[in-house]
């Protein structure tokens, strides 16, 4: 049963790969290509009848935007996610962009294959290990693995969370210097740092970023960094 498709990943030879995989098996694959600028415009315009849809990261914010703008123009496109064994955020955040079907990116050929097929025929694929693994996370949730202000604070050394909180508290290079104890040049360099590790290109960003994620209350509970803390307490 042929199907006419498309394959986006997050790496281009992936998707090339797959797509290779799927026309010997006597598919139809109108593109293969990077979600970029531009894959969900191209999806758009060639409207297949499915659409796989690779991600290395479910539960990063908005990495499904696409996918729910591919879904309000062009409906009858039945998407498919490949990616790593879901969290129930990653698996909530597909299905509710709109996406037919999860399928993990290490299976099979013949598994995404069944998945695609499944799809089109308007099912839900999903094999029931991943919504067993979610449901046990969502029953079990104290380690919250998914939990964003987290995942951030995981990011930072003691020293970096100290940098934002005082970030977030409004001082300027000069300030962080004095109250660390540190030259302003490796002031400047550990807010650089902080900025890059949180994917924001100003103080500013960073900040609202904390904020919204809760980071800085977690660093608080977990007693990592702050101004008490970090105070003329070691150089650089």
């Amino acid at each position: 049963m042929t199907v006419r498709l498309m394959v986006v990943d997050d790496h281009r030879l992936h998707a090339e790969a797959l797509a290779s995989a799927l026309r010997l098996r006597g598919h139809r694959v109108l593109a293969a290509a990077a979600p970029a600028a531009g894959a969900a415009e191209l999806v758009i315009g060639r409207a297949p009848e499915v659409c796989l849809w690779g991600t290395a990261a479910p539960a990063e914010p908005g990495v499904f935007d696409p996918v729910a703008r591919i879904k309000r123009e062009r409906p009858q496109v039945a998407v498919v996610v490949l990616g790593p064994v879901p969290s129930p955020r990653g698996i909530a955040a597909a299905f509710a962009a709109g996406a037919s079907g999860y399928v993990r990116h290490d299976e099979r050929i013949e598994g995404v294959e069944r998945g695609m097929v499944r799809a089109r025929a308007g099912e839900t694929a999903v094999a029931p290990p991943l919504l067993q693994g979610a449901f046990a996370e969502l029953l079990d949730p104290k380690a919250e693995p998914d939990d964003e202000g987290v995942r951030l604070l995981r990011l930072l050394t003691p020293r970096e969370v100290e940098v934002l909180v005082r970030v977030a508290e409004g001082e300027d290079t000069r300030r962080i210097a004095a109250g660390m104890g540190i030259a302003p040049s490796t002031a400047r360099t550990h807010v650089q740092r902080v900025l890059k590790k949180l994917g924001v290109v100003s103080r500013l960003e960073a900040a609202a970023l904390a904020a919204r994620t809760g980071l800085l209350d977690r660093a608080a509970r977990s007693g990592t960094g702050g101004p008490e803390e970090g105070a003329g307490a070691g150089r650089g």
